[in-house]
């Protein structure tokens, strides 16, 4: 595609900047300044009740929130917008904030030019997955802060990730800072405007044909055992035989490395049916070696998003709701095969880290801890030798650091150590001579105290939103728990979690909210309408608290919010669901969610709750959609088996329903 020299720079410009926040330290711009009282400026944001939002409602930029207002502006003012995603828990989006929208300069700049609008993208994941989506089919690599340039209609031009406020040399060459790259854009805007219309047309229709080519079906394609295989021969080939894990062989499995709790759900899956040795230790060595590591906070429980490097020791320091979800259900089931004491240990602890620190008092859980605090990613949670021996006796020193691999060296920035437990526990106990069960003793007085003292440092913050979604993943985390390790007092916060967000995010209508969080003022409010995943996620809650408590009323509760979504969200053309519901707020495009990441699609969590309420009801309903969802997506099965897993665990439960009904005896005819 051939463009004027002007827009050719813009674009160059963005793809060399798309990776940046990978290359660069931040300089000493990016410190946290103290707040002024009262503040200097106010922008639209203040009315929010996003905590990501709030933070951003005294930057200098005049910022809207995603509506019709800013739109309206554009369009009446034809100025290009500049749209920012990001959220709490994400490093590098404070760092630009600090760098560039703090910066009074850019600001000015910025609300002269532009029409600037912040999204929280955990609020509007339709909205990120779109934009997301506009920078990968340019060939630019994602992430966030996803920072967008979208004409007045909001068709995408193009973008990139954190951009540093000026123009910095790397490794000899030029990158463009924020500021350049936004005189860059107004000006060719001004100049060429029917360029910038004909380019964000052509995105607009890579993003249309990509969602329609996702959404056509294989002719006489059909559910099959052979699928299943496929898509587990996939995951084997990504596994990781040294630590565990899953990534490229031909990048040697370096970071950053993501737990992926769906490979390892259908791998468990596939392991009961066939006590396949092979898959056995795919599942000790993934589950041992990321509960050893640093990716697993050994002072506070609880898992961070993921690690930088292939042994899992140096973490990217946010935690989300969605992961420990996950990972608690995942590990108490591997329990519950297995019998292993660590995953217990590891259960028991992040349910702790959970209670303490990420439940609200009216029963919901949120959404996630920052990786930084004081403007360091990982302070909060590193530790120096000397930070070690201040804290404890000396004996508890001593074992502290030569369990936690501090008598090694530093292993983060050369300063400070991110704690490992370098060996397992039964070998560390007989190293020393003891009995395993005084080595977790001795273990467990030395973390309780650790974290006395970790907690009297500055905390990361706590983004106290309440996701539909996510909160459902954890309702079936304590369900799953409770079940596995009869806690009845786990199956109480299950239920009580399940109670609030059915009254608070529910309307008289039945129709789901898709968030809950309290405003400036302390108000709570439900708000937004609910995605595909807040019914899917929350649905499979419910179903996990009554294969817990055999209560009938949590089934009924899974029954009529999947009733409401086929209602609102099924793709009646070609089966399975659109990611917003029928009635939702227009984007140029709709998209379909139908591949794993670090949490299940929604369509695939839809069809594993189709299959089993079709299973526990017989329900006719239930029965048709599975099987359309099931076929509709065999397309992408073939495709990309290995971002399928829990289409395929969907998969396998519907193939053994229809095979057990055929197993079945027939009436002779009276």
């Amino acid at each position: 595609m051939k463009t004027k020299a002007g827009l050719i720079l813009l674009i160059a410009g963005v793809l060399a900047a798309a990776g940046i926040a990978f290359l660069l330290k931040p300089g000493r711009s990016e410190e946290k300044k103290p707040k002024q009282l009262p503040p200097k400026h106010t922008n639209r944001l203040a009315k929010e009740t996003s905590p990501y939002l709030l933070l951003h409602a005294h930057n200098p930029v005049d910022w809207y929130p995603w509506g019709p207002e800013a739109f309206a502006k554009a369009k009446k003012e034809n100025k290009l917008i500049f749209l920012s995603i990001g959220y709490s828990s994400c490093y590098w989006c404070h760092v630009m904030e600090r760098e560039s929208f703090e910066n009074e300069e850019i600001a000015k700049l910025l609300n002269q030019w532009f029409v600037c609008i912040k999204v929280d993208r955990e609020e509007r994941p339709d909205v990120d997955s779109i934009y997301m989506m506009a920078l990968q089919v340019q060939g630019i690599r994602g992430g966030w802060p996803l920072s967008l340039f979208l004409l007045p209609d909001g068709r995408p031009v193009g973008g990139g990730t954190y951009w540093p406020p000026e123009d910095r040399v790397i490794n000899g060459e030029t990158v463009r800072g924020f500021k350049t790259i936004i005189r860059l854009v107004h000006n060719d805007w001004k100049k060429q405007p029917d360029v910038f219309r004909t380019y964000a047309e052509r995105v607009a229709e890579a993003i249309r044909q990509n969602i329609v080519r996702s959404r056509l079906r294989l002719v006489n394609a059909k559910p099959s055992r052979e699928l299943v295989t496929q898509v587990l021969d996939a995951v084997k080939e990504e596994y990781d035989p040294v630590y565990g894990g899953f990534g490229s062989e031909k990048l040697n499995f370096r970071g950053p490395k993501f737990p992926t709790p769906t490979m390892l759900e259908l791998v468990l899956t596939e392991y009961q049916r066939s006590r396949d040795a092979e898959l056995l230790e795919m599942i000790t060595n993934t589950l041992d070696h990321m509960a050893r590591g640093g990716i697993y906070d050994q002072i506070g429980g609880g898992f961070h998003r993921y690690s930088t490097d292939r042994k899992w020791v140096v973490p990217h320091f946010e935690k989300m709701l969605y992961d420990n979800a996950q990972l608690v259900s995942l590990y108490s089931r591997a329990y519950g095969v297995l019998k292993r004491p660590l995953y217990q240990r590891v259960v028991d602890q992040t349910l702790a880290f959970i209670a303490r620190e990420m439940t609200s008092a009216e029963g919901g859980f949120y959404s996630s801890l920052d990786a930084e605090t004081e403007g360091e990613e990982g302070k909060f949670y590193v530790w120096t030798g000397a930070e070690i021996d201040a804290a404890l006796s000396r004996e508890q020193a001593a074992l502290a650091k030569k369990l936690f691999g501090i008598e090694e060296g530093p292993n983060f920035e050369e300063k400070a150590n991110v704690l490992v437990l370098v060996k397992p526990l039964p070998a560390m106990a007989a190293e020393l001579g003891w009995s395993e069960k005084k080595l977790i003793e001795r273990l467990d007085a030395i973390r309780q105290r650790l974290r006395e003292v970790r907690d009297q440092r500055q905390r990361p913050m706590l983004d106290t939103k309440v996701l539909t979604s996510w909160n459902g993943l954890m309702i079936a985390a304590y369900a799953d728990a409770a079940r596995t390790f009869n806690r009845p007092d786990w199956l109480q916060t299950a239920q009580r979690a399940a109670e609030f967000l059915l009254s608070n995010v529910r309307t008289k209508e039945g129709r789901l909210r898709r968030t809950w969080s309290r405003n400036a003022e302390g108000v709570g409010q439900a708000k937004l309408n609910a995605y595909l995943e807040d019914y899917a996620y929350l649905a499979h809650g419910l179903l996990a608290l009554h294969k817990a408590t055999g209560d009938q009323h949590w089934l009924d509760e899974a029954a009529d919010l999947t009733r409401t979504m086929i209602a609102n969200f099924a793709d009646k053309e070609v089966g399975g669901f659109f990611f917003t519901s029928h009635d939702h707020e227009k984007l140029f495009v709709r998209a379909k969610d139908q591949y794993d990441g670090a949490k299940p699609s929604s369509n695939s969590l839809a069809a594993l709750n189709l299959v089993r309420l079709a299973k526990l009801t017989g329900d006719p309903l239930f029965v048709d959609h599975a099987e359309k969802t099931l076929t509709a997506f065999v397309p992408s099965m073939k495709a990309n088996p290995s971002a399928m897993t829990t289409m395929a665990r969907a998969l396998d439960l519907w193939l053994e329903r229809t095979r057990k009904k055929d197993q079945q005896p027939q009436r002779k005819p009276q």
